[in-house]
């Protein structure tokens, strides 16, 4: 596989680079000066009660929807960007390459292309336009206390009265739901069947309906990502139903088909690295103690991994470009990317010394590190991914 740009390739990074030199704005380069954005960045921006933030999320927003990036894996007609696999690859390459947070959230990103193949003509109407103009952004309904990595398992009730579901249930883990306008969940329709059957897909296009309830999960970092969300006799219009009732699953399996490749970990781990060596070199005395210390040498197997990542993530992007599904290989990226992600930060505290375990400021290396123990859990635990890989790709046997 030629990994280099086509003459067409070349052309499009040249202009994305463009875009970010002449429309990023400060707020974004500041982030990425000092390691990235943060979790759903530009979502939390839209809703701040900082003005200069929210110009922010504005402005960005209006630079890529003035190309049409918005939703850069959206088919033109539904107001994407109708992009390859390719394309999409050096739009999220660049933009992680230089701190540019993605805008539209969930809504971008999963909701749109499952309504694109499974909605109706009146729920694409209705729901993509919003999305697309930054309107409206979606939180993700998915996991419950006992339904993680087992999320057939979810009890969360939809019970059918008349033209509405009756929506009773929990749901964890729900990344920016205090800032989201609407959320998509998956519900049990039918507690007799078997459970990756009787689940149905439901729009709940308003989060502050009666009887929906948020509280805040705080991490140990002090940052507010994630919530429980609770329903108690939500009535939701039976036409927010996306395909067929019991069906759910299979229409929720495609949110999980997009694109995987992780590019932008890979980036953001040589851009930590890249970091944290400028900051050793402006530091005497880290000079000095990294010279003679066995650090040394797992600085650069940090940076041989962060390579490693970013060809597995080139891998994928190839496969999805010829048209065909990353499955195993998908897990693989993602398990690798998870992985290193945690021992990237750990080598960071480690060459900071006892001066990386201040948590005074937002990007101190004890921040990196506590920030990094979610990642092998969040999205597919490390255990999942193995299985799959083992049965899906070595071919193994379930135990």
């Amino acid at each position: 596989m030629d990994w280099h740009d086509s003459q067409e390739q070349t052309a499009f990074r040249s202009s994305v680079r463009a875009l970010i030199a002449e429309r990023l704005p400060e707020r974004y380069r500041a982030f990425a000066r000092s390691g990235g954005p943060g979790e759903r960045q530009w979502e939390n921006d839209r809703k701040s009660t900082d003005a200069a933030a929210r110009q922010a999320a504005i402005d960005w927003h209006a630079a890529l929807a003035e190309r049409g990036w918005v939703a850069p894996h959206w088919p033109r007609e539904y107001g994407g960007g109708g992009m390859s696999a390719m394309e999409q690859a050096i739009l999220n390459q660049e933009f992680a390459d230089a701190g540019a947070p993605a805008v539209g959230g969930s809504g971008v990103a999963m909701l749109g292309p499952t309504l694109i193949l499974h909605g109706s003509e009146e729920q694409r109407k209705q729901y993509l336009p919003p999305i697309l103009a930054g309107e409206a952004t979606w939180a993700q309904g998915y996991s419950e206390p006992g339904a993680g990595s087992d999320l057939a398992s979810l009890q969360t009730r939809a019970v059918r009265d008349g033209d509405e579901f009756v929506v009773n249930g929990q749901k964890i883990w729900t990344s920016a739901a205090h800032t989201a306008d609407a959320i998509f969940a998956l519900v049990r329709t039918d507690p007799q069947a078997p459970k990756h059957r009787g689940i149905s897909f439901l729009l709940i296009d308003d989060i502050k309906s009666p009887g929906i309830s948020i509280r805040p999960l705080v991490d140990m970092n002090g940052k507010h990502y994630f919530n429980e969300v609770f329903f108690e006799d939500v009535r939701v219009p039976a036409a927010n139903l996306v395909g067929e009732e019991n069906r759910g699953w299979y229409v929720a399996m495609t949110l999980l088909d997009v694109e995987r490749s992780n590019i932008g970990g890979a980036i953001g781990a040589k851009r930590t690295l890249r970091r944290m060596l400028g900051i050793v070199r402006d530091d005497p005395w880290l000079s000095r103690r990294l010279d003679s210390s066995p650090l040394r040498h797992e600085i650069a197997q940090r940076f041989i991994e962060a390579e490693v990542m970013y060809q597995l993530s080139l891998r994928i992007i190839s496969m999805q470009n010829r048209g065909q599904l990353p499955n195993d290989e998908a897990s693989m990226a993602k398990l690798f990317n998870s992985e290193l992600s945690q021992r990237v930060a750990q080598t960071c505290l480690q060459v900071m010394g006892l001066r990386g375990q201040l948590t005074e400021g937002d990007e101190t290396a004890a921040r990196l590190y506590l920030g990094m123990v979610p990642a092998t859990i969040r999205g597919g635990t490390s255990e999942v991914q193995r299985n799959v890989i083992a049965t899906r790709g070595l071919g193994l046997p379930r135990g």
